[in-house]
């Protein structure tokens, strides 16, 4: 036999789309990090309207006259108001769309003249309502004019900085100095920043990644309005001339300033600073902004104002004073990353010696004595809060502050006071763990990756895991199975199951999925399409095995539209798996189902086994396990003829004329498009091989008169739409309609008799069929087991006659 494989969408692309948030935490057995935990992310969402800001609105009644109205919520770009006057009474706010809605910043009327009246309601509890009017002008909680007028209407302040747009960069390490930059991209805030000048270099040089409220980012023109002079940074100062850097500088200050870049930087929420009181010479502890894995020894080398003082990490080598000597970062009193003496001691926490240091312990009283300086008081270090959200072994996504361009799925794995120690996964080289605030701007939510399309980098799966792959295999050409006695078929069946547990090698990779085209099919699938199926099909995702699986079952029945109707998804999801849309054609026709398959192999045997009881078949028909010559449910003796009364020609329902109402969705037929019924007395079986495939509706044991259900079945499943479940009562009705079996030898007088009595061949078609009454030789009151088994086996339930006499209660005779 050979093999076909079929590729998963977009799985021989980008190998990101492997990945996949809920199916990682089910596996690690963790939780995520609680969206609210940052706060960045939540700022970043806000359009800058919040609750309480009061505006101008047109009354309902009277477009031309205005009122004032104050927010209560918003959510996105609507926004629910109240009018004033109403306080607590929630009974008249509305909602309104601020795109749409003729809004305006509290003056606007008097500015135009427009009149100001309340509404009836308002007259009717304020009397004096002028008076109102005059408080609530006086009043500065106004909606802002910018806000409710030109492009950055509705826009949150994110979505204002667009690539292309320029903006000015603080210098890290000096107040006074800034530089320009453009945006080259902007992903939920994050913006992607090139420094001016640098647009001819590498494209990964002069690149800085920063959050969109990140302190040093400032609108173009803030560096001339606080006094600051434009250099460029120390990191690219090197790579170009003087006079080239001139020549940038010049073109940086007569460029025009973008007002909406301006406005979208002004929404930023800026952290207010505090007064600070550190002096040059301090020691503290601090985290390396360039290398953030360890703490370190760090000095206060330079103060700038009271405000802003800068800090270096201590390096010994060539400067034995131990006055910095390496990294600088910018600070002020509540900067994170600055801590005091004996942070590290008190948590637990080992402290790296800085470079140069002489001896293996490092003790911060010999230290400050070799040094001869002081620490920083305690006082000069705010109190803060160590009340967050963050867990050990938490999950979340954080940037690689080696590659600020990447960012990796991370695990919490140590938590101390408003700081906590990341594992990032998905690393070509390991590193250690990162240290990082709870307030950073470097770390994400679960999903915020996915939310923005932003690659996330994460562990690789092993290559025959991560390959989205089903191998579907063909029968072939004449195959014949190998003989296996009944003695060895349970025997063979056990075997296929314990290679089922073998090949199950991941979570959510699905088994094989043979078909057993030997056992019953019921009344829905035709068994010699099913011969004609692949041998089996898998392995692989246990979403794209079973989904193969149940599309080719689809076509394989007499009418692949009703099938799909009895696999589609009710209200209730019973697996809690995943919704996937099935299509199937029939007569030119295309109907659409949403069905629900299980994500997780040690689903897949009991949906395997529910999926064949929903079609009526085997349990066994398909499923994990590969039967041979005899099922282990008996199935051979099962025939559609022996369940005509379930599984026959549907007759038609008393009283209802042609065109009538139906209970299915679609209300009233169309006249005129019923065909006109062919009346058979005998529907004679059509011969054909099992590797003979018949693609003619007619030929299934339901062809007999099933033009007439056709009609029903588009109420069920519309062209190209989802459809809906029936509920009890008509699915019930459905499976209750006989429907037309193939022929069986019975006796000639039996035979005769039916010719006689058909209803398909003297009956009219509106009138209801004429039943036949029942005379019985005594009262089924007084049988006994043996008397109930024996009228049993002269009805249609012969074959179940065996069941009755082992399930009746002796004790009911009695």
């Amino acid at each position: 036999m050979h093999c076909g494989l079929l590729e998963a969408e977009g799985a021989s692309g980008q190998e990101d789309s492997d990945f996949n948030w809920e199916e990682y935490l089910e596996e690690q057995g963790a939780s995520a990090v609680p969206h609210s935990a940052f706060k960045h992310v939540d700022l970043g969402l806000q359009s800058g309207l919040s609750p309480g800001m009061k505006l101008e609105v047109p009354l309902r009644d009277s477009p031309d006259t205005y009122w004032v109205a104050t927010i209560i919520t918003t959510c996105g770009q609507l926004l629910l108001l109240r009018y004033e006057g109403f306080h607590d009474d929630r009974r008249a706010d509305f909602w309104c769309d601020i795109m749409t809605a003729d809004l305006h910043p509290i003056g606007w009327s008097q500015q135009q003249g427009r009149p100001m009246k309340p509404p009836e309601g308002i007259r009717e509890k304020h009397e004096h309502w002028e008076t109102l009017l005059e408080n609530v002008l006086s009043e500065t909680c106004s909606v802002p004019a910018n806000l409710l007028d030109g492009p950055h209407r509705g826009k949150n302040p994110l979505d204002l900085l667009a690539p292309g747009a320029s903006v000015e960069l603080q210098d890290p390490a000096d107040t006074a100095a800034a530089w320009g930059a453009t945006i080259e991209d902007n992903v939920g805030g994050r913006l992607c920043l090139r420094y001016a000048g640098t647009e001819e270099m590498a494209p990964t040089h002069g690149k800085i990644w920063l959050f969109y409220l990140h302190p040093l980012l400032h609108p173009p023109g803030w560096a001339k309005e606080h006094g600051c002079v434009l250099i460029p940074p120390a990191v690219i100062r090197d790579v170009q001339s003087d006079a080239k850097w001139d020549e940038v500088r010049q073109q940086l200050s007569n460029q025009m300033h973008d007002g909406t870049v301006v406005e979208g930087l002004k929404l930023k929420d800026k952290i207010a600073t505090s007064v600070h009181c550190f002096t040059e010479g301090m020691k503290l502890e601090a985290i390396d902004p360039t290398a953030p894995f360890h703490i370190c020894p760090a000095t206060v080398t330079k103060v700038f104002t009271s405000m802003y003082f800068l800090v270096e990490m201590d390096d010994l080598r060539g400067n034995s004073s131990g006055r910095g000597g390496g990294p600088a970062f910018l600070c002020h009193r509540d900067s994170v990353g600055i801590l005091p003496v004996q942070w590290s001691l008190k948590n637990g926490i080992q402290l790296t010696s800085p470079p140069g240091h002489q001896g293996q312990d490092f003790d911060w009283a010999d230290y400050l004595k070799q040094c001869g300086t002081e620490a920083a008081p305690q006082h000069c270090f705010p109190l803060k809060s160590s009340v967050h959200s963050f867990r050990e072994s938490m999950k979340l996504e954080a940037v690689n502050p080696l590659s600020p361009e990447h960012i990796h799925v991370a695990t919490v794995v140590k938590v101390r006071g408003q700081y906590i120690w990341l594992n990032l996964e998905g690393l070509k080289e390991s590193l250690p763990e990162v240290i990082v605030h709870v307030d950073s701007m470097d770390i994400f939510p679960v999903s915020w990756c996915e939310t923005n399309g932003y690659p996330l980098q994460h562990t690789r799966k092993p290559k025959a895991l991560r390959q989205r792959r089903v191998a579907v295999v063909q029968p072939e050409k004449h195959r014949d199975l190998p003989k296996a006695s009944p003695s060895n078929a349970p025997r063979h069946q056990a075997r296929s199951q314990s290679e089922y547990v073998g090949q199950n090698n991941g979570k959510y990779s699905c088994p094989k999925i043979y078909f057993n085209h030997r056992c019953f099919s019921g009344p829905y699938l035709n068994k010699g399409r099913i011969a004609e199926l692949p041998q089996c099909v898998g392995p692989g995702s246990c979403i794209l095995v079973l989904k193969e699986v149940l599309t080719l079952l689809i076509n394989t029945a007499y009418k692949p539209s009703r099938v799909l109707r009895e696999l589609q998804l009710n209200e209730d999801m019973r697996w809690q798996g995943h919704r996937e849309t099935l299509k199937a054609k029939y007569r030119g026709k295309s109907y659409r189902a949403t069905v629900e398959l299980v994500r997780t192999a040690d689903q897949v045997a009991e949906f395997c086994r529910r999926t064949c009881m929903k079609l009526e078949c085997c349990p066994n028909l398909f499923g994990p396990l590969m039967v041979l010559e005899r099922c282990s449910e008996n199935c051979a003796v099962l025939t559609k003829t022996k369940y005509t009364h379930y599984y026959g020609k549907k007759s038609k329902q008393v009283g209802r004329p042609p065109g009538g109402q139906t209970n299915l969705k679609g209300g009233v037929k169309r006249a005129g498009r019923r065909r006109k019924k062919r009346k058979h007395c005998f529907v004679h079986k059509k011969k054909r091989s099992s590797a003979s495939v018949d693609t003619s509706p007619g030929g299934s044991p339901q062809a007999s008169g099933e033009d007439e259900d056709d009609l029903d079945e588009e109420d069920s499943l519309s062209e190209d739409s989802s459809s809906e479940l029936l509920d009890d009562s008509e699915q019930s009705e459905w499976k209750s309609q006989p429907v037309s079996p193939t022929p069986v030898e019975t006796p000639p007088h039996r035979r005769r008799r039916r010719q006689t009595h058909s209803p398909a061949c003297f009956h009219d078609e509106n009138q209801p069929p004429v039943t036949k009454k029942l005379c019985l030789d005594s009262s089924p009151l007084e049988w006994s087991v043996a008397d109930v088994v024996r009228f049993i086996r002269t009805t249609d339930c012969a074959p179940l006659a065996r069941i009755f006499f082992d399930q009746v209660p002796k004790m009911a005779f009695s």
